[in-house]
């Protein structure tokens, strides 16, 4: 029987964003390719640090204990190095006992065209081009930034998950408007007039859905067990303010799924509200919202929609880039 993704949470991620890579990267750099093969396979078994998305990784296979018969988390190595260099990532994985198995190496090719093939709800990469290229292919996919890890063990194991709304569970119709020559006021009068009809999903509307089914499992054990704490929090930091937050709660009831905390910030810095959060992950489509939140969360650029519209092509990759393997 073949193993089914299906009713199951599927993630890659990139060596780039579980690892901390700066120093193979920086030999790479200096040494080049075949010099870089002869590092890595010398260092084969020395562990790799973890990186950035190492704890929003490592806790949300935790949850697979909520259903152990049927895992519902499954996260796969997507990467494009080749399998060679790529030994030394898949020893690390297993020597920080995270339970991921199954691997895609590309040599020298970014490996997004095969999202779909495993039914992803998200791609997670340090690598700006490989991102970019997975969102204009359609594909969900955030790049990791350089930014605060939390990995507090003594929080019980909660994993704390945070999205901005437009442009990454929804799409940027709206911020389209918000945008345009009417600004503030245009924005507002639009999602008055619209409060009744759902925002389009944006790239990562299916990753709250899978998280949403896991949080339903979440609840249901606690029906059975009031003893049992809840692991999974869901968060939404917008910029929204009444009365556009009308829509936005009436687009989630619209896809049938809920989250815990809904801040609704009006313009006021997102980084106040993340700094006390402390999310493993926080996904915003825009960097001018990153700046501060990458100093008090582990933060992820969606770079999607018009938010995204007029930022240069990223330069061509090495065949083998180690920040993006």
């Amino acid at each position: 029987m073949p193993y089914e993704l299906d009713n199951r949470l599927v993630i890659g991620v990139a060596s780039s964003a579980l690892f901390d890579l700066e120093e193979s990267d920086a030999y790479f750099l200096e040494h080049g390719e075949d010099a870089y093969r002869v590092y890595q396979d010398e260092r084969i078994d020395d562990q790799l640090r973890p990186g950035v998305a190492f704890p929003f990784i490592q806790r949300l296979l935790g949850l697979n204990d909520l259903r152990p018969e049927d895992p519902l988390v499954e996260v796969i190595v997507l990467s494009k190095n080749d399998p060679n260099t790529g030994l030394r990532v898949m020893r690390s994985i297993a020597s920080h006992g995270l339970p991921m198995t199954r691997a895609v190496f590309t040599r020298g090719r970014s490996p997004h065209e095969y999202i779909p093939a495993f039914d992803m709800s998200l791609f997670l990469s340090g690598s700006e081009r490989d991102v970019r290229s997975a969102i204009a292919a359609g594909f969900p996919a955030g790049q990791v930034l350089p930014s605060a890890m939390n990995d507090d063990e003594e929080d019980g194991g909660t994993l704390r998950v945070a999205f901005d709304f437009d442009g990454v569970l929804g799409d940027d119709e709206s911020e389209k408007v918000f945008q345009g020559a009417g600004g503030l006021d245009a924005f507002q009068k639009h999602e008055v007039e619209h409060r009744g009809e759902p925002v389009g999903p944006g790239p990562l509307k299916e990753l709250l859905v899978d998280l949403t089914m896991i949080q339903q499992l979440e609840r249901r054990r606690l029906d059975s067990n009031p003893q049992y704490l809840p692991r999974l929090r869901i968060s939404i930091v917008t910029a929204r303010n009444a009365p556009a937050h009308d829509r936005a709660v009436f687009t989630l009831m619209c896809w049938g799924v809920t989250v815990d905390d809904a801040f609704f910030l009006g313009g006021i810095d997102k980084a106040r509200v993340l700094k006390v959060m402390k999310p493993h992950l926080y996904f915003d489509d825009q960097h001018g919202h990153l700046t501060s939140a990458a100093q008090h969360a582990a933060s992820v650029h969606v770079p999607y929609g018009i938010s995204n519209a007029g930022e240069s092509d990223v330069p061509e990759a090495p065949a083998l880039e180690v920040d993006a393997a």
